[in-house]
Parts: C-alpha cells; sequence; structure tokens
C-alpha cells in the first residue's frame, strides 16, 4: 500500500498547478493515461512540476543518447536501487521503444554482474588503478 494519496483526475482539475502537469503528461505522452507516480507527486504541486520538468529533460529533450537507451539505464539504476515501481514502469516504456526480450535478459545479466563486481571491490576495497583515473 502506497504512503501517497493518488489524485483523481477530478482533484487533478480543481488545482491549476497540477492541472498543467496533467495536461503537459497527456499531451507529451499523446495518451491520456497519466499513471500513478505523477497521482501520488500531485499533493505537492512544486515537486509535481520540478519533478515533471527534469523527466522532460533529461529522459525527453534530444540527446547524443537515443530514447531506449536512457530506458535501459532507467531500468538498471532502478533495479539498483530496488524500486519495483520504476523497473515496471521503465521496462514497459522500454518495450514500448523496441527492447526486445533478448535484449532485457542482457540488461539483468550486465545489471547482475555489475552489482556483483561492485560489491567484491567494494568490499576489497580494491585502489583504482592509476590508468583509470580521468581528470
Amino acid at each position: 500500500m502506497g504512503t501517497a494519496k493518488l489524485w483523481t483526475d477530478e482533484e487533478a482539475a480543481a488545482d491549476p498547478r497540477v492541472k498543467a502537469v496533467f495536461d503537459d503528461i497527456r499531451i507529451t505522452r499523446k495518451s491520456e493515461f497519466v499513471n500513478n507516480f505523477w497521482r501520488a507527486l500531485a499533493s505537492q504541486p512544486a515537486l509535481l512540476e520540478r519533478t515533471w520538468t527534469s523527466i522532460k529533460q533529461v529522459m525527453l529533450a534530444p540527446g547524443t543518447l537515443d530514447p531506449l537507451t536512457r530506458e535501459l539505464i532507467y531500468i538498471a539504476v532502478s533495479a539498483n536501487n530496488a524500486c519495483t515501481y520504476c523497473v515496471h514502469s521503465h521496462t514497459a516504456a522500454a518495450r514500448a521503444k523496441g527492447m526486445t526480450n533478448e535484449q532485457h535478459g542482457e540488461l539483468l545479466a550486465i545489471v547482475g554482474l555489475a552489482a556483483e563486481t561492485n560489491a567484491l571491490a567494494n568490499a576489497l576495497q580494491v585502489p583504482v588503478d592509476a590508468e583509470f583515473l580521468v581528470f
């Protein structure tokens, strides 16, 4: 069970700041669906606005990383942070952007391997090779 109230469309329509973000989500995503993450943030309009602006800047604005790669990174970080909601929502987004079952399997293998080797390097306190230091 969640710890925040999920705003209905009627409640969102009554708050101009929330309504503006929900409307922009619908326009940007070309969908009437506003997911529970945004509905949970609606009780804090400033946080809702800031987070939606960040999402648009990082995940949707043109850049050197293609949309699928961005989603794969988001899945990896979400898995590492144990965010079930984000793993599910960004896996769905990645599939919509063309991620195959094989790509998903490779991604999870990399995430698992990185978690293992990161834990080993941290536990052993391995010093970083001078050749790897970037200034």
